[in-house]
């Protein structure tokens, strides 16, 4: 009785530390859409040269904040490893997700700290920042797989693989939403960049070839939006009643649901020029996305016979 305790208290720590991360996450979009990345200058981990600034401005208290909740919700993910040790015997496939998550923290941290090292923040319009942003989501991706994975594993949800058609199927889909977080970034970073100043001025910008790549690249990010509405709609559902389960079907619902008022705040967003606000409930929108839909392909390939074939 005492295990089984220990086991459901770890579950929900294994969640509060996803939905700690997702936080912290959201606290980033800010330093980035405020321009605060260079708050503490181009020291890490050191802020200014000092442990604790003193006499910080707004910028610098943003990052800060960042950098702290950044090193606290690296402690919660020792304590994930720990108690994946503690709650589970040698082998299980929760500890090993729990390893995993606290190896992508680390390199998180490191794509960090390259960011602000490099002086790849505020208003550096260099390209190579492009591909640094790029990649940074792509982690911060992963991040959120494995600690969702993690916490689905801990609520005792059943081990699955991506073999079979399903599970390819499902592993496109992962790999394609990914990839139109990571065009949201770059737009998101033209979005701050190279703000515009009305609605005309800004398609204006985005269509003319003498506008920086990262105003060019905007286009992208509705076209992708636009063609993983099609995918979702051609693949979660179907999958769904494959599946065949109450719970397949309210995640898909969930979804599709999500997706769809995503497109809607991508189009208020359009509307009203990306305020910083919107832009933090815009990536909050595309990490519910994403962890649902981890969340959704474990349910579907944990009963796909295939996918679980020896």
């Amino acid at each position: 009785m005492d295990r089984d305790m220990g086991r459901a208290r770890f579950a929900r720590y294994a969640w509060g530390t996803l939905w700690a991360t997702v936080l912290v996450i959201l606290w980033g979009a800010v330093v980035r859409a405020t321009g605060s990345g260079a708050g503490c200058g181009s020291h890490w981990p050191l802020c200014n040269g000092a442990v604790v600034p003193l006499s910080p401005g707004w910028s610098t208290l943003i990052e800060f904040g960042h950098r702290a909740t950044s090193g606290i919700d690296l402690l919660l993910v020792v304590g994930l490893v720990w108690g994946a040790r503690k709650m589970h015997p040698v082998g299980a496939p929760v500890r090993i997700a729990a390893w995993v998550s606290l190896v992508v923290m680390l390199l998180e941290a490191l794509l960090g700290a390259g960011l602000v090292l490099l002086e790849y923040v505020a208003d550096n319009k260099e390209l190579a920042r492009g591909w640094w942003v790029g990649g940074h989501l792509l982690n911060t991706y992963v991040l959120l797989l494995v600690l969702t994975w993690t916490a689905y594993l801990a609520s005792g949800g059943k081990s699955f693989s991506f073999r079979g058609r399903m599970g390819l199927r499902l592993a496109f889909v992962l790999f394609w939403v990914a990839g139109l977080g990571m065009t949201g970034a770059l737009t998101a970073l033209g979005d701050t960049l190279f703000p515009a100043t009305d609605l005309a001025s800004g398609t204006a910008m985005t269509f003319s070839p003498d506008s920086h790549p990262f105003v060019r690249l905007r286009v992208w990010h509705p076209i992708m939006a636009l063609a993983t509405g099609v995918l979702l709609l051609g693949t979660v559902w179907p999958t769904a009643l494959t599946v065949n389960t109450a719970r397949a079907s309210r995640l898909a619902a969930y979804i599709l649901g999500l997706f769809f008022g995503q497109m809607a705040l991508g189009m208020l967003n359009l509307w009203l020029l990306a305020p910083v606000w919107l832009q933090v409930i815009h990536l909050l929108m595309a990490d519910l996305i994403w962890i649902v839909l981890i969340l959704f392909s474990a349910e579907a390939l944990a009963t796909d016979p295939d996918s679980n074939q020896a």
